[in-house]
């Protein structure tokens, strides 16, 4: 779809989408001589706080730009699905933001997630926050205990946690190709409160991330291979895989396939780490 043509669709979209809201749905007096179905685009400007010309110029398929704080603020006036939020953002030429229900994964999911033992695997939503992970994932990487009052987070976890450092063969390449994978979702969802709350945090808890943080380096994930030193199982490599449920938006499954002989060999073991409480004896999570 060309420019001028995605234009005049999002035009006839936010059009229809205004003619569905009912005055009183969002507290104003419709009065007898309305003729207008639904909001009248004064009205649809008001609630959004833009200018009524800049939004009747988004009606008429001018080519202005769209922020992602307008969009935002129309979606929220407009009472707009989730899908009719990222349809919405698409049309703008805009990422859609992360969903809340994208905040945790489906039970659908968890099954799946299970059925891929002794494979290590586990869900990720936008922000990186771990939403399941089955006993083979639990007994690769140990405890993942909430931190501060927050749910266990991967980046969380491999910036702060001592006994990750020592799990990962080479901490420093994985660590920082991951805070690139990151910082490219990050930027993708400014304005995301949990990802502004983590990323401060970690800027204050650990020296590597604000130090490579602030190269501003980005990286798309690419099928990579990681190695591990287990405390008690030794060296094992995996290949990592990432897939993207269609059902559930910025949610990702990731699945770690054994790379080579004598890891596929020591996969059954994981399962009885996880069943002890993981690699160092904690309670597992």
């Amino acid at each position: 779809m060309g420019d001028g043509e995605r234009r005049r669709v999002l035009a006839e979209f936010l059009r229809t989408r205004r003619a569905r809201v009912q005055p009183g749905d969002v507290g104003i007096e419709a009065g007898l001589r309305r003729r207008t179905p639904g909001l009248r685009r004064e009205e649809l400007a008001l609630l959004s706080g833009v200018s009524v010309t800049w939004y009747t110029w988004l009606e008429q398929a001018r080519d202005i730009r769209v922020s992602r704080q307008v969009l935002l603020s129309l979606a929220r006036v407009l009472r707009l699905s989730p899908a009719e939020i990222r349809h919405l953002f698409a049309l703008a030429g805009q990422v859609s933001p992360p969903e809340a229900a994208a905040r945790a994964g489906t039970p659908a999911l968890q099954r799946l997630v299970d059925a891929l033992d002794p494979n290590p695997a586990y869900l990720l939503a936008p922000n990186w926050d771990l939403l399941a992970r089955n006993r083979s994932e639990a007994g690769l990487v140990g405890p993942v205990d909430a931190v501060d009052g927050a749910g266990p987070n991967l980046i969380r976890m491999v910036f702060t946690l001592p006994r990750i450092r020592t799990l990962l063969a080479d901490w420093p390449g994985q660590a920082r190709a991951l805070l690139e994978q990151y910082r490219a979702g990050a930027d993708r969802n400014t304005g995301d409160e949990s990802f502004e709350r983590l990323t401060a945090d970690l800027r204050r808890d650990s020296e590597e991330f604000r130090s490579w943080w602030d190269t501003h380096d980005v990286a798309e994930f690419r099928p990579a291979r990681r190695a591990f030193d287990h405390p008690g199982l030794g060296r094992l490599t995996f290949d990592y895989v990432k897939l993207a449920p269609v059902d559930t938006p910025g949610v990702t499954l990731v699945s770690c396939l054994p790379s080579d002989d004598e890891t596929a060999a020591k996969l059954p073991a994981l399962c009885a780490y996880a069943e002890r409480g993981g690699p160092d004896g904690g309670s597992g999570g």
